[in-house]
């Protein structure tokens, strides 16, 4: 297997109990999320990493000129900086790659996912004092300024250009066949935020099954935050017994039963048959 490999138990437990906190705070810090989930992915990156990262956010929005306009002016200081100077841009290359969910990665490589690549021009214009905010557009997340009657969109993912109106329109149509409504627009919360790219984490460790640890740490990130899929309790479940841990998923799978039944009397009765299943591979 390739690396990033998890850290060891005791640091992970730290971690996730430092994400938990985080998550649960009045105002989440985004950048202070991802790179909890990056520790978690990488047990290369330790507190002096994590504060390297910080310190690097804070560097870039120092080459920011002071006070640039409006929105406009906002988005096309921050293509100019990080998109023309420091070549921050993506590829589709990188949608195989782990680390291009991992913002400590995504600061060193200048390369990474749509929304990782949205999360450092977040984090570089908020330091500077942009108005600026997340916009979760359905298959390609992009970063929006100002307020919705002058906001302006800009896509990291292509070195930050800026979008028109008919832009947004094709992104959102190539990604749902749908047109763009104008809901699609709002700002994304943090939180929404940092699910969507454990989803991305989870989807890459999908397609990878010699890296169930990842997808199980990506699962149980998501499930430390205060709003998740009930589902995900199944999923980790199903995670256990891949990796051979019968008992823990029959555990699991009972757990999640109980759940079910309240709504769903036949599928609480599948799950059960699963749970049995799973101790029957211990004999």
């Amino acid at each position: 297997m390739r690396p990033p490999f998890p850290p060891p138990s005791e640091r992970s437990a730290e971690l996730r109990r430092r994400f938990a906190e985080e998550a649960r705070s009045e105002r989440p810090d985004l950048s202070a999320l991802c790179l909890l989930v990056g520790a978690q992915a990488d047990g290369s990156l330790d507190e002096t990493g994590i504060d390297a990262a910080q310190i690097e956010l804070d560097r870039l929005a120092g080459r920011l000129p002071f006070r640039p306009g409006g929105p406009r002016s906002w988005a096309v200081a921050l293509r100019e900086l990080l998109g023309d100077r420091c070549g921050f841009h993506g590829a589709p290359v990188d949608y195989q790659r782990l680390e291009s969910s991992l913002l400590h990665e995504v600061l060193r490589r200048r390369r990474g996912l749509p929304i990782l690549l949205s999360v450092v021009w977040m984090e570089v214009a908020r330091r500077a004092g942009a108005p600026v905010y997340g916009v979760a557009l359905p298959g390609h997340f992009v970063v929006g300024f100002g307020p919705p009657q002058e906001q302006v969109l800009a896509d990291p993912f292509d070195g930050g250009r800026v979008l028109s109106g008919g832009d947004a329109e094709l992104l959102v149509a190539g990604a749902t066949g749908s047109p763009l409504d104008p809901s699609m627009l709002g700002p994304a919360d943090p939180l929404d935020v940092v699910q969507r790219i454990l989803n991305n984490v989870r989807a890459w460790a999908a397609a990878r099954p010699e890296r169930s640890d990842v997808a199980l740490w990506a699962v149980e990130l998501s499930l430390l935050l205060p709003s998740h899929p009930a589902r995900l309790r199944y999923e980790r479940a199903q995670l256990f017994v891949q990796r051979g841990d019968f008992v823990q998923g029959a555990i699991e799978l009972d757990a999640y039963a109980e759940v079910v039944a309240a709504v769903d009397e036949p599928a609480a009765a599948r799950v059960r048959q699963q749970a049995h299943a799973a101790r029957a591979m211990l004999n």
